[in-house]
């Protein structure tokens, strides 16, 4: 049995070993520079402030010219090439632009507008067009299908900017720092070359189980050559008196079980096999009501009046339903926000009300058996990431309220009181991939997230003992390999010499 064990890890380790070792190069890139991504600080530092006179058609005419007779997922008013412009998301991804002040749907975006809308997000000198894209190396993400094709613009600087092919609006932003590091980061972690092939999630998912077997493998046999009662002839207790033998056992037997929990939460981010489904979004019944053409019935230029007596300067207004009740959200440049209750005589608020939240939840199918608390500080199930991570682009503002639901999925719902928008949902499910996936591979810890130099220095440690693991077996891996070959080659150097 031990000899199975033996050829197991070790023809594993050939065929695998390299893969790891690039992802913990690339794992360790990624600890400072994420993939390209547009945030909401960066978006709306960019925005000018929502114009003060000839703005803008309301909010019903802006629906009707949309041309869709079903309510937005969400609407808002924003500045695309320096002029207002609502922006509306619907069902499947798809996006549809009006001009704010003519009250026309914005039917094409051609290379002009594009460079007039990156001109708004970039003073860098000279804009150049690189072409109408669908996806390249820096957009491939879901979220910007609603999107595409994407225009692709570059700034003096060497800053790629996308614009919507549909909206206008700038929808990611990309240095050349971040690409030049994304080529050894996140580009060869998620294994992208690959990202072309159908088959592309299925080989991360069966490499990924394989490296796990093998990291798995490895640490038994590991503890097995180690002798704990009495050393080798050597004087050792590893059965390897020096070289890459020696340093891939003993550094297998310090870092292995680190390296196991990493390949195994990474298995986990895909999600393999229907696991961590969520279910059914519950923002229609929270909201209670969708966006309607009479949901908000106040002239524009009364609405952006008001919060500038309260001496806010809005950049962006969102509009999001509470169980029933139409709000606008107003957003400055800092990203701090206002909201307004879409009624005559309405007072801008910094939060909506405790009670008119916990009755809103009351009203959902399993609210009245719901457990209601209000979170005053970040925890394990909530907390912030920094800028460069995957999930930078989330906001996590406090306090939050946490409704906890006595239903089949044993959900718990985020609600932020700045906007009154449900901005999370986690069922049991999305609770055990906090545990498996986020703990296990960022170390989305609380005491560590705040204290992120010493939990990238942890971090970079114990990566660089995963890569000594790596690159060791690569090494053993590459002997054993020519040394099958010279084996190989003598033999027939023999039968030939007998012919």
């Amino acid at each position: 049995m031990k000899r199975y064990l033996y050829l197991w890890h070790r023809w594993l380790g050939i065929g695998l070993c390299l893969f790891m070792a690039l992802w913990f190069v690339s794992g360790m890139v990624m600890l400072f520079v994420g993939y390209p991504k547009l945030t909401p600080a960066e978006h709306l530092a960019h925005l000018p402030e929502l114009p003060r006179e000839r703005c803008c058609v309301s909010l019903g005419q802006a629906l009707a010219a949309s041309g869709r007779s079903d309510a937005p997922l969400a609407a808002r008013l924003s500045s695309v090439a320096g002029a207002p412009r609502y922006l509306f998301d619907y069902f499947g991804g798809r996006r549809i632009a009006v001009d704010a002040r003519s009250g026309e749907r914005i039917v094409q975006v051609d290379e002009q507008a594009a460079l007039a809308s990156a001109r708004q997000f970039t003073q860098a000198g000279e804009l150049h067009h690189r072409g109408l894209i669908q996806e390249d190396a820096w957009t491939r993400s879901r979220a910007l299908d609603g999107d595409r094709p994407l225009h692709r613009i570059e700034n003096a600087e060497g800053r790629l900017l996308y614009v919507s092919g549909q909206t206008g609006a700038v929808v990611r932003d990309a240095t050349f720092a971040e690409r030049a590091w994304n080529w050894l980061g996140a580009w060869l972690h998620w294994l992208y070359p690959l990202r072309d092939s159908p088959w592309w999630a299925q080989i991360v998912i069966y490499l990924s189980l394989a490296a796990t077997a093998m990291a798995l493998l490895g640490q038994v046999i590991g503890v097995l050559r180690w002798r704990f009662s009495r050393p080798y002839r050597s004087g050792s207790r590893s059965p390897y008196a020096g070289g890459f033998a020696r340093w891939h056992h003993i550094g297998g037997l310090l870092f292995g079980a680190l390296l196991i929990a990493w390949i195994f939460s990474g298995l986990m981010s895909m999600r393999p096999w229907g696991l961590f489904t969520a279910a059914p979004s519950l923002q229609g019944a929270y909201r209670q009501a969708a966006l309607a053409r009479d949901s908000d019935p106040q002239p524009l230029a009364e609405t952006l009046a008001r919060l500038r007596e309260s001496g806010f300067a809005p950049r962006e207004l969102h509009w999001q339903q509470v169980a029933g009740k139409t709000y606008r959200v107003a957003y400055d440049g800092q990203g701090a926000s206002r909201i307004l209750a879409a009624e005559p005589g309405a007072t801008v608020m910094l939060q909506l009300p405790a009670e008119l939240l916990e009755q809103a939840v009351r009203k959902l199918p399993d609210g009245p058996s719901a457990g209601i608390s209000w979170l005053q500080r970040h925890d394990f199930y909530y907390f912030q990431r920094a800028e460069q991570s995957m999930y930078g682009y989330q906001r996590k503002r406090l306090p939050v309220l946490r409704v906890a639901l006595d239903d089949e999925a044993a959900t718990w719902l985020h609600i932020d009181p700045y906007s009154g928008a449900l901005i999370e949902q986690l069922g049991r499910a999305q609770r055990v991939e906090r545990w498996l996936f986020n703990l296990l591979h960022s170390w989305d810890w609380l005491p560590l997230l705040e204290r992120p130099r010493l939990r990238e220095a942890l971090m970079l440690a114990f990566s660089l003992g995963g890569l000594l693991i790596s690159l060791s077996g690569v090494v053993l891996g590459w002997r054993r390999l020519r040394g099958r070959r010279r084996a190989r080659d003598r033999r027939a150097r023999a039968f030939n010499a007998v012919r």
